[in-house]
């Protein structure tokens, strides 16, 4: 599958989007294999080991702060030039006044939500919309972007921005430009079904044998998942 990206002609060098699984945080690649566990008495795997954790962070493509973002506890300012044409240069961010999450249990107290402003027009093949949320996993930004889905084959040459939740009161200093703001996935858009229905003999067999291997050999789900 292939999403499109466009900007203005004049919009000079941004900050372009990148595949998720290219732009892994330092984090997680400085995070060790295994640590010690004073609770378990023993060596335990860490998150490097847990597949589904780290398909999420690898899954759709990461959208970027489009300027170096400066906050010094009360005001936002940007590097960018102010007197630029308007699609070509322009704040990366905006600010929704709270009475417009009145009633939101995430804005109690009336709390400020940013608006990060892209600058790239997204499109999706026919018949599928984007999912936009916070990076996944990225609990060390001090922003949460909420989530929300865009029919962006229909809305293709629309810019769609990022509403997220300051959660940081004492961050100080710079978002550098290429932060990650949004994480976006495709998902088809078609009416979903579900159905419910008791394991048969056979399945609760598989699966308290699935259970066993889980509990005592390493690497069981990625070897189904790849089918080795």
């Amino acid at each position: 599958m292939k999403l499109i990206f466009r900007r203005p002609a004049e919009a000079g060098s941004l900050a372009a989007p990148r595949l998720a699984r290219e732009a892994l945080p330092d984090w997680l690649k400085a995070m060790p294999a295994q640590a010690w566990s004073e609770v378990a008495g023993a060596e335990l795997r860490t998150l490097k080991h847990c597949p589904p954790f780290l398909d999420a962070m690898r899954a759709g493509v990461l959208l970027p702060l489009a300027e170096d973002l400066h906050f010094d506890g009360e005001d936002f300012s940007w590097s960018g030039d102010p007197e630029a044409p308007p699609l070509a240069e322009r704040s990366p961010i905006g600010i929704h006044a709270p009475e417009q999450a009145q009633g939101a249990p995430f804005a109690p107290k009336g709390e400020f939500i940013v608006k990060f402003l892209n600058r790239w027009a997204i499109e999706t093949p026919p018949g599928w919309s984007l999912l936009v949320v916070h990076p996944f996993n990225r609990l060390d930004l001090p922003f949460r972007t909420l989530a929300g889905i865009v029919e962006a084959d229909l809305f293709r040459l629309g810019l769609i921005h990022f509403p997220a939740l300051w959660v940081d009161p004492d961050f100080r200093g710079i978002l550098p430009k290429g932060t990650p703001v949004a994480q976006i996935l495709p998902i088809p858009r078609e009416p979903l079904q579900i159905e419910l229905r008791p394991l048969t003999p056979e399945e609760a067999a598989e699966q308290a044998a699935l259970r066993e291997s889980l509990a005592t050999e390493p690497g069981v789900y990625r070897r189904l998942r790849t089918g080795d």
